[in-house]
């Protein structure tokens, strides 16, 4: 199965950024973040589950990721808590067709949202 896309939320310099509602976890399928920027995104995890699941950053693709051989990212996130993750690599995590994935736990509940920072203010 294809993997769950999850949209930026872009922040705005000088701006502001209405809280988004955040993508439905897919433990089943992953998902993925299309035409990604890692050094500039953060994610936020929030899981509901009453246990703390872990949510893995999945190591890129050579090339373009030429320090994938450093493997994935993996951040356990607690029970009924929130998590922000990042910024990330591009080196690291970038997949050859230019996205990031991210698996998530065995029966995670929650949302997981993709924040964009602006390049420079």
């Amino acid at each position: 199965m294809a993997r769950t896309a999850v949209p930026y939320s872009s922040f705005v310099g000088n701006g502001n950024l209405a809280d988004p509602a955040g993508t439905n976890g897919d433990p089943t399928n992953g998902h993925t973040i299309a035409a990604a920027k890692p050094e500039r995104t953060m994610l936020r995890v929030n899981n509901t589950s009453g246990a703390s699941k872990n949510v893995t950053i999945k190591a890129g693709t050579y090339p373009p990721a030429w320090a994938a051989g450093q493997g994935d990212l993996v951040v356990a996130v607690g029970a009924t808590s929130t998590q922000w993750i990042g910024p990330l690599e591009s080196g690291r995590f970038l997949q050859s067709d230019g996205s990031l994935s991210i698996d998530l736990g065995a029966s995670f509940t929650g949302t997981v949202t993709a924040f964009l920072a602006p390049k420079a203010v």
